[in-house]
């Protein structure tokens, strides 16, 4: 599976703390193996992100990401209340 990152999720990434980035690479990892194990929640997003899918990386941080057809891309990455 090829995955790719948006530069506004790069740039969101980038203001985490060590420990919720070091959380996302973790779910990355169970993302890669199964993108639908029960721990990551993934469900169908509707509203303005229509067509787009949501993970949860802890309690209150989601990314959101696109099925394409090479792939994954990885749009976006902040708190439930921010995103929605």
């Amino acid at each position: 599976m090829h995955i790719d990152f948006h530069k506004y999720f790069m740039k969101q990434y980038k203001k985490l703390h060590q420990k919720m980035k070091d959380k996302f690479d973790e779910r990355l990892k169970i993302f890669v193996q199964d993108s639908f194990a029960v721990e990551l929640n993934n469900h169908e997003l509707r509203g303005k992100y229509v067509g787009c899918r949501s993970i949860n990386i802890t309690g209150d941080l989601r990314a959101i990401y696109e099925v394409r057809k090479d792939g994954v891309r990885f749009l976006e990455i902040d708190t439930h209340s921010h995103l929605y």
